[in-house]
């Protein structure tokens, strides 16, 4: 494969930006449901929000390819 079919193209990053995105507005959804319960697992609260951490890395990753580079 050559680096260019390895490099994705900016349509394809826009789109993965979006559904992660997507996920992360509804991992933080399911947190805020379950914090409201008052008695929520512990456990599964801080994977959601490890998951929820892990996407904020993955939208900014992304959003730092589809921002071009500018030199002052």
């Amino acid at each position: 494969m050559s680096k260019a079919e390895e490099m994705k193209t900016d349509d394809v990053l826009r789109v993965e930006l979006e559904v992660f995105r997507r996920e992360h507005r509804d991992l933080d959804d399911a947190i805020a449901a379950l914090e409201e319960m008052g008695r929520a697992d512990q456990l599964r609260l801080r994977r959601l929000k490890k998951q929820k951490l892990s996407l904020k890395d993955k939208i900014a990753a992304i959003e730092d390819k589809l921002t071009p580079d500018i030199i002052a």
